[in-house]
């Protein structure tokens, strides 16, 4: 059980239930807790039946700040939660000229039903006979009890799941639609409906508890479209780190850098790398521009050695100078969907394995990208671009369904050549299923492949350090850019 504190107050987070109960804030914060439980309806006081074994209890004790745009988005919004949905869901609605809002449901696991019984011992501060113990319903449980007790009561208010965007779900009528994205116990609202939108924050306010209704503070509106900054969490990073210089890099990777694992002497304390990688990884859903370092830098996190540390440092160095740069989602960007695919050629000086680059734009806002290394060796570059083109066409599969084909630009006439020949497919036999994938998907018009010079190539920003006029160029194409210096 967690009792969360409703302000910023300078006391420790206590590990017992004895040194809690001596503090007011923590009492008042156990009480609310405990209120909520007996609110929902969460627990009853039982007898323990035959067969049944309870579960041990105990508080558990965390201060929970009030948010702070950029710090505390990871709490919201984490990395792995569908983020792609998320930015398009900005894009549409910065296309469409809609403003976007967030509810929080306070203790939402608390709102399912569980299909099983669970007996639990009841915890210190909970008054019960001897032989009473607790219905309980906060398990592993509860988050999917909790999504199936929400999607009862925002279908019961006319929306539907999305069949392409997880947690989705759309509200469309004569007067407009509305679009609601759930994260656990979060979610996004936005819609030209405006009337709806305010009648929907009233029907679950009324079924469940809403923290606040709120403007996102890590998207930013202008008149021009809505920005996506992480600038507060770039600067709290840099000063956990540790970094005591000012130096600044002017882009994120030395170029024609070779990683290897053996390079440089090993970390007495490796969980500083470790942790900065985390918070990296995290930030590359705002920042595609150091994706390709972090995802290069991921692969060192078991046995770190001084020379990963020294570019981890650059990777942050960098972010220092660019720590106001944000994503741009155009008010005047269309709704079309094209993508970019690359990869490198045995790059890995290790195994020798390739590297997989995409990015996927709507209109001209960026909303997937990703920066890996191929599952295989590929014995040609052309082997290597078609992997990364099955990659990419799987992406776009799962984004979107639609009558006209999404084209899909690469830089590799041979790979192209074979993806649309459905003749001469004695020449991708070795290859296997990615030609054949990618070549399936051509034929039924799904995707159009075409053919993009490679200095007009932005998937190649996923593949391989660049030059700094690169690397300016790319993140111009990715609509990257800081709103507070002049164009």
């Amino acid at each position: 059980m967690f009792g969360y504190p409703c302000v910023n107050i300078a006391i420790a987070e206590p590990s017992t239930y004895h040194e809690a109960s001596s503090v007011p804030e923590w009492q008042l914060a156990m009480s609310e807790e405990m209120a909520a439980l007996d609110r929902t309806g969460t627990w009853d006081l039982v007898p323990l039946p035959p067969h049944g074994t309870p579960i041990t209890s105990k508080w558990v004790f965390k201060i929970k700040t009030q948010q702070t745009q950029g710090r505390d988005y990871d709490e919201t919004f984490a990395p792995v939660a569908h983020m792609t949905t998320v930015r398009t869901l900005v894009a549409v609605a910065a296309s469409s000229s809609w403003s976007i809002s967030q509810m929080d449901v306070k203790n939402a696991f608390l709102h399912g039903n569980l299909r099983e019984e669970v007996y639990m011992h009841p915890p210190p501060g909970v008054d019960a006979p001897q032989d009473m113990h607790v219905t309980f319903a906060v398990l592993y449980m509860a988050p999917l009890a909790w999504f199936e007790r929400f999607v009862s009561v925002i279908r019961a208010a006319g929306f539907s799941p999305s069949d392409h965007y997880p947690a989705l779900f759309i509200h469309t009528s004569q007067h407009g639609s509305t679009l609601l994205l759930l994260y656990v116990d979060d979610m996004l609202i936005t819609g030209d409906d405006v009337e709806h939108i305010s009648h929907v924050k009233k029907q679950l306010s009324e079924q469940f508890q809403i923290w606040a209704l709120l403007v996102i503070s890590w998207v930013l509106r202008s008149a021009e479209g809505y920005y996506l900054s992480q600038s507060k969490y770039i600067q709290d990073l840099i000063d956990r780190s540790g970094l005591t210089d000012t130096r600044i890099a002017a882009t994120p990777m030395d170029l024609h850098l070779q990683f290897r694992p053996i390079d440089g002497s090993p970390l007495e304390d490796p969980s500083r790398y470790r942790h900065i990688v985390g918070s990296l990884v995290y930030l590359t859903v705002t920042r595609p521009d150091i994706a390709h370092a972090v995802h290069i830098l991921s692969q060192f996190v078991s046995a770190p050695t001084s020379v990963h540390y020294g570019h981890l440092l650059r990777v942050l160095r960098y972010l220092r100078g660019t720590s106001s740069q944000c994503l741009f989602y155009a008010s005047d960007s269309s709704l079309q969907l094209h993508a970019y695919s690359d990869s490198t050629w045995a790059s890995n000086p290790t195994d020798r394995r390739s590297v997989t680059g995409y990015c996927i734009l709507l209109g001209s806002s960026p909303i997937a990208w990703k920066s890996e290394k191929q599952a295989v060796v590929s014995r040609s570059s052309t082997e290597a671009e078609l992997r990364a083109l099955a990659t990419t066409t799987s992406e776009i599969l799962i984004l979107v369904s639609c009558d006209a084909p999404t084209p899909l630009l690469c830089d590799n006439t041979r790979a192209i050549q074979i993806a649309n020949d459905p003749v001469k497919h004695e020449l991708a036999k070795h290859i296997g299923v990615n030609a054949f994938f990618t070549r399936s998907h051509c034929q039924q018009n799904t995707i159009a492949l075409q053919y993009v010079p490679s200095e007009l190539q932005v998937a190649d920003f996923f593949t391989k350090a660049q030059t700094h006029e690169q690397h300016r160029l790319h993140l111009l194409k990715l609509n990257a850019s800081d709103p507070l210096l002049p164009p």
